[in-house]
């Protein structure tokens, strides 16, 4: 009797066991999908033991958080849009676009775009700050004003979307740029708050044709933007988002990465295709889970490189989430999404 009550109570705990062997993958999806906050356009940066995030929203969206996984909203960089904004894009109420953050001598740099929708009626504006703490009494954003505008009818370029980087020398970048005649790199001044004038350096590095499946902001070419440079080894890498964002299920967003030995370019594909002529690897487009990924920034926390990005979250209607990913180099140098090689190896 007592043996057979023992085989009971043995098959119940492995029932349970089995139950929960079963369950435990789902809930930790639902647990982790319930973490992901809504963004659009992210870039992060490392102060001390905490990440800040900012991206797309009124003011500039912020964020913080210990961990990338745990993340707590932040008051916005601005309370009140820059003045200037109205003038550059007529109609304007305070949504600013797609910022980039980056350290450089003592001080945070934080550039973003303020835009009319569908124009190239555009400027990149900068901000900056001596931390990003704001229980620092050093903590204040101050808006520098416009660094790249442009002007429809003048410029066949966009400015948004901007990316600073630094080449090997120390010399200041800035990529840019959406649809239109592609994207662009122009060489800054030395205080990274304007175009370098002596003289200046104006560059396309991504171009893609004409396609039957434009939209009105193309203006003659096919959907590119979200430049993101990211050195590694003895390369540029140059990271670009193709087709469309912002669409929810409709979304087709995916990116592309190219690289080059000089910071001009030409940036080339894996098959040596020019990405001034459409090429671009992919590195990561949407699936079953997410109508769509993209604008992407690389990043290196630890030693580990990470690709931090959005996607539209298939199972919420399709809303814009957070997304982080660990990169790994394949042996011919080029970036792979961790979690995509390793579901490529259980098929």
């Amino acid at each position: 009797m007592i043996c057979k009550q023992k085989q009971k109570q043995v098959l119940r705990l492995v029932a349970l066991l089995l139950l929960w062997l079963a369950v435990w993958p789902l809930a930790l999806a639902q647990n982790e999908q319930s973490k992901r906050i809504p963004v659009h356009d992210p870039v992060m940066i490392k102060q001390d033991d905490t990440y800040y995030l900012f991206a797309t929203g009124r003011g500039i969206a912020v964020w913080s958080s210990k961990d990338m996984v745990n993340w707590e909203r932040e008051k916005p960089v601005f309370e009140e849009a820059p003045a200037w904004g109205t003038d550059v894009a007529p109609g304007f109420k305070g949504h600013i676009w797609a910022p980039d953050i980056a350290y450089h001598n003592g001080q945070y740099y934080l550039y973003y775009s303020i835009s009319a929708f569908g124009k190239n009626t555009s400027a990149i504006g900068v901000a900056t700050n001596k931390t990003l703490n704001p229980n620092d009494p050093n903590f204040k954003w101050v808006d520098r004003g416009i660094v790249v505008q442009s002007v429809p009818g003048r410029d066949l370029w966009n400015a948004i979307d901007p990316n600073l980087i630094m080449d090997e020398q120390g010399q200041p970048w800035l990529s840019f740029g959406s649809f239109w005649n592609g994207l662009k790199i122009v060489k800054l001044e030395k205080d990274l708050l304007s175009v370098a004038k002596k003289p200046q350096e104006w560059h396309t590095i991504v171009k893609r044709e004409r396609t039957d499946t434009l939209d009105d902001r193309s203006a003659g070419n096919a959907a590119v933007e979200a430049p993101f440079i990211f050195r590694k080894g003895d390369y540029y890498y140059l990271f670009a988002s193709f087709d469309f964002c912002c669409r929810g299920p409709k979304s087709t967003y995916k990116m592309v990465v190219g690289r080059s030995k000089n910071i001009t370019g030409p940036y080339v594909d894996k098959e040596g295709k020019k990405m001034t002529h459409g090429g671009g690897s992919l590195l990561l487009e949407g699936d079953k889970n997410w109508f769509g990924v993209g604008h992407n920034s690389v990043y290196n926390f630890d030693g580990q490189d990470y690709l931090v990005f959005h996607g539209y979250d298939a199972a919420d209607e399709g809303k814009s989430k957070l997304r982080i990913e660990k990169l790994t180099w394949d042996k011919n140098g080029w970036p792979v999404v961790m979690k995509k090689q390793a579901e490529a190896k259980q098929k």
